[in-house]
Formats: C-alpha cells, structure tokens, sequence
C-alpha cells in the first residue's frame, strides 16, 4: 500500500478476482462435481486500515480501497468486497474459497485483508 502500488491497482484487482474465480472453480470442480450444492451463503474480503480516515495516509489508503472494488462495512471501521470471485453461486463453500484466495492474494501486497462468510 504505497504510492507505488497506485498505478496498478487495477491490474491487482483483475489478478485478484482471476485467483479468487480460480480457487472457487477448483472447489467447484473437485467437490461438488461441478454442480451448485451445498449450504446458501455469503463471502466477502474485509480489508482494515492502518491509518486513521482524516489524515492524508488515511484518505489516500480509502481510495486504494475503493479501487480495488472495496466498500465501507458496518461498522464504518473496515471494508469490504463481497463475492471477490464474482463466482455465480450460492454454496458458501465456493464463495468461501474464492475469498479465502482474494484474502492471501492481497496479504501478499501488504493489505490487511482477511475472509469471512456466513450462511443464509
């Protein structure tokens, strides 16, 4: 997360949602037979900042956010993009893979990112 990542962020959230489309597929594929099944439910990336929203780092650090697709939480603290994959299907395990991927590919970049999901 620095100046030097601005210019290819586009290219980080095109690789992103590629490795997370990638890892919801392989589970797809090699446990479902590639049928939708499974419990219904949600997945999302939540990425936290670290730095507070009203300093230059903090304003430059949400727009990085929201290029990469992100949008506030709940809680106004946090942000999050849910389905990172952009995979067409309810089984949480599916979506649940594609953002556990999206999650480690941004930690790789230095986000502080992590997976959740919850049934519905």
């Amino acid at each position: 997360m620095t100046d030097l990542l601005t210019p290819f962020l586009s290219v980080i959230k095109i690789e992103m949602q590629k490795v997370a489309y990638d890892a919801s597929e392989k589970l797809l594929t090699d446990y479902f037979d590639g049928v939708d099944r499974g419990p219904c439910g949600f997945a999302w990336v939540t990425i936290y900042p670290k730095h507070k929203g009203n300093t230059k780092l903090g304003k430059a650090e949400r727009k990085e956010f929201e290029q990469l697709g992100a949008r506030k939480d709940w809680t106004g603290k946090a942000w999050m993009i849910w389905n990172p994959a952009k995979y067409p299907v309810q089984s949480v395990d599916v979506l649940e893979a594609g953002a556990r991927a999206a999650a480690m590919f941004l930690q790789r970049y230095g986000y502080d990112a992590v997976a959740g999901s919850r049934l519905d």
